[in-house]
Order: structure tokens, then sequence, then C-alpha cells
């Protein structure tokens, strides 16, 4: 299979926190959120699931820093069965969308969908990472941004499809039980079955600590 270049990026407090109890994500400073912009402007595609469509309903542009809207990536949302709202910004005309879907998304809203982005089937109840990695490779994405949320992260690892993690960590601890860690997910049963990573960079920014990471293979 051939696949872009996927490179995780997330912002989280000391405590693995990406958003709180509440699903409130201000976590970077304005420093980092323009260094995220500066890593959408590079990039091929930018991918998160259907949680984060949901929670935070973003744009998923560049527009923290000076810009054009031909910078803006190729919009990606991982949403099997279809629940992306037809009124999200990610529908917007500030960039090209996909919506992946799998074979158990409503058909009626597929085409709803359809009017406003491209819509991509892989998979039969959940969308087959594989795959849409290997139609966006098709497609000419040849580097993509991850920005989660949890559940996708911990898809993309499981299924060894990430390559690079850039973590920018806040100085605050938010806690909480049902506080979304950066990897949810089943998770791996032992600790040498997790994914090996191999810091390649650290420096801070801001207030936070930025570390990044190449995935061992």
């Amino acid at each position: 299979m051939k696949r872009p270049h996927i490179l995780l990026n997330a912002g989280m407090t000391l405590d693995g926190k990406i958003a709180s109890i509440t699903r409130n994500t201000e976590i970077s400073c304005k420093e980092d959120l323009e260094r995220v912009h500066e890593i959408r402007k590079k990039m091929d595609a930018i991918m998160v699931g259907i949680g984060t469509i949901l929670d935070d309903d973003p744009r998923l542009t560049v527009h923290k820093i000076p810009g054009k809207k031909e910078d803006n990536p190729l919009r990606v949302v991982v949403d099997s069965r279809g629940r992306t709202p037809l009124d999200a910004r990610v529908l917007n005309d500030d960039a090209r969308t996909i919506i992946a879907v799998s074979r158990a998304a409503s058909l009626e809203k597929i085409e709803k969908i359809k009017e406003m982005a491209e819509v991509v089937v892989c998979g039969e109840n959940k969308v087959d990472l594989g795959c849409l990695m290997d139609e966006l490779y098709k497609k000419g994405v040849k580097t993509l941004l991850l920005e989660g949320g949890a559940t996708l992260n911990w898809g993309m690892f499981k299924e060894d499809l990430v390559d690079e993690v850039h973590v920018a960590i806040s100085p605050t601890v938010v806690g909480g039980k049902d506080a979304l860690s950066l990897v949810e997910g089943d998770g791996f049963e032992k600790i040498k079955e997790g994914v090996a990573l191999k810091l390649k960079k650290h420096y801070t920014l801001g207030s936070d600590l930025i570390l990044e990471y190449e995935v061992k293979r």
C-alpha cells in the first residue's frame, strides 16, 4: 500500500489530556497555535475524526498566520456513519473537503453531503483507515497532518499508519477520568506492544514544551 507520510500533532496538558471533561480544547499557547498553522500550510491534507467535528466544529484551515485561500490543505473527516452536520464549518468553501464514510452510512445523508464535499467510501461498518490512506495517496496526498481526536489517533497507531508525532505540552494539569487523552481506544495489552518513538527534537515555545518524535520501525 502506498500512503501519505503522516504526522500526528497535538496539544496536551502535562497529564496527557487533549480535552477537559467538558471537551474544552483551549490548551495551546498563541505561539504554538501559530506553529500548528505553519505546519498546516505545508501539508497536502489535514485529517480529524467525527468527534472533533461534533465537539469543536473546526475550520481546519490556515488562519492563525498570514496566508491565502490556496494555503489551506485538503480537509479529511473520518466519519463512519455520516454524522457530519450539514452546517459544519468543514463543509464551507474555504478549502476542498473529503468525508470518509463506511457502507453503514445513510445513503440519503451521503447524497446531501456530496452537494458540499467529496465522499469516499472505505470499509463496512467503520472506515478502513488503510483503504482511506490508499485512496488519499491516489488523489495526490503525499503528506497528511493528523489532528485527532483520541479515537482516531488510536486507530491510526493500531494500523501502523503514523510516521511522526509532535506534541506541545502545556504546563497545566486538568485531571478527569472522562477527559480525553492523546490516544484512547482499546489500547495495547502490554507496554512492549506499544508504538516505540525516537525523540528527534525538543524546545520551548511560549509557555509550552514542544517534543518531536519519529516512529521507530
